[in-house]
């Protein structure tokens, strides 16, 4: 089973600006709220531990591999369940020059696994409303650093 998800917002900046603070690992416990926490600096074919808090109290550590890091274009990185097959995401940040001073962000995730029929709700609810608040949230975090 395959589930996918996404969710995307203009930001009034540059791709520059804008991949500037999502890439700034460090700083995501100071305004994002949703990705609460990196253990360290991600890195392409590495895992980083990384904390999540979602819409309606509910918290999970996670430890993706990340797969891509590529500045100003896209950061995605796959976390699981357990184990593979179970409950596995592919999670995404693309990032699209419309302008000099415009760019789109899209948050998206491509779940799959055995547990997607189970977890619908849940993924088109507080996951979904929770890649919404962080889009906002980094909208605002872009745009007042200009």
């Amino acid at each position: 089973m395959k589930e996918q998800i996404e969710s995307q917002i203009t930001i009034n900046a540059s791709v520059e600006a804008t991949w500037a603070i999502l890439s700034d690992f460090k700083a995501y416990p100071n305004w994002s709220p949703t990705i609460a926490e990196f253990s360290d600096i991600p890195k392409v074919g590495k895992r980083t531990k990384v904390l999540l808090s979602q819409p309606g109290g509910t918290s999970i550590k996670m430890n993706p591999i990340f797969l891509k890091i590529d500045p100003n274009k896209e950061l995605r990185w796959k976390g699981r369940l357990f184990m593979n097959g179970i409950f596995d995401g592919e999670h995404y940040f693309i990032l699209k020059p419309i302008s000099e001073n415009k760019t789109v962000l899209i948050q998206g995730e491509l779940f799959s696994g055995i547990l997607i029929p189970f977890l619908k709700k849940m993924i088109h609810g507080n996951t979904k409303k929770g890649f919404d608040l962080f889009n906002e949230a980094i909208k605002d975090r872009v745009e007042s650093r200009l």
